[in-house]
């Protein structure tokens, strides 16, 4: 469950990046999500969470919250953020995921360096009562986190993508390495919590594990076909029901 829902983070994150075509510079920007549950027909508005970016005199910080809403604290208390530290190009330098899961505190910390198109990291996991344990990852390519891709995939153009060809990055996460891969799925209609009804471009993320295994099942993101090109809806499985997380303009 917790490694679905850092995906449904990473697929949130990723699907933002369509908000404009082109190369894009940030001053300030903030994008608000209600993250429902459905069983069958119980739908339930548990969390919110908010995507921000800002320019720094460095480059860009950018930041995830997420949280339960006040009926769902009583069952499970959820207080995540993420932050993350980039270069101007948008590449990664610092991750950081503070999580607060009902009596679960714990802190992952990832450090980036590069060396020509080789990525390294040092990532460090913080748990109460402790040792900080650290391992070492790399990809022969340019590697991010669960936020920094979204800005990588910031420049794709819908009107150049087609259902038969995939795009594929390296993600680290913790302690882990995982590939995303992007598959386009062409034009659908998407209806909101507010009964607005928009034409969208579908989009499927799938995670695997080296070796190919899947890390959870696919996530499916519905992008608005407009000028913004908001993320209007993600839909993931769960092991009973689904969890749809909204735009909420």
């Amino acid at each position: 469950m917790k490694r679905f829902a850092r995906h449904i983070i990473a697929a949130l994150c990723v699907a933002a990046s369509w908000l404009n075509a082109g190369a894009v510079e940030y001053n300030y920007e903030k994008l608000n999500y209600e993250i429902v549950y459905q069983w069958g027909m119980i739908w339930k508005h548990a969390a919110d969470a908010s995507l921000s970016i800002r320019k720094t005199p460095d480059g860009y910080y950018s930041q995830l919250v997420g949280k339960t809403r006040s009926w769902a604290d009583k069952i499970y208390t959820v207080r995540d953020t993420i932050k993350c530290t980039m270069k101007d190009n948008k590449a990664p330098l610092k991750y950081e995921k503070l999580t607060h899961e009902k009596n679960y505190h714990a802190r992952d910390v990832i450090n980036f360096t590069y060396n020509y198109s080789h990525t390294s990291a040092t990532c460090t996991r913080y748990r109460e009562g402790r040792q900080p344990s650290s391992i070492q990852l790399s990809a022969k390519c340019q590697a991010y986190d669960m936020v920094s891709v979204f800005y990588m995939l910031r420049d794709l153009n819908f009107a150049q993508m087609t259902t038969s060809k995939p795009i594929t990055t390296i993600i680290f996460s913790g302690k882990e390495k995982e590939q995303l891969t992007i598959r386009f799925k062409g034009k659908k209609n998407v209806k909101l919590r507010d009964g607005s009804k928009h034409e969208s471009y579908l989009i499927t993320f799938k995670f695997t594990q080296e070796g190919g295994k899947k890390s959870s099942d696919d996530i499916d993101a519905y992008i608005s076909t407009d000028a913004h090109r908001t993320p209007l809806l993600l839909v993931g499985k769960l092991p009973v029901g689904e969890v749809k997380c909204y735009y909420k303009n």
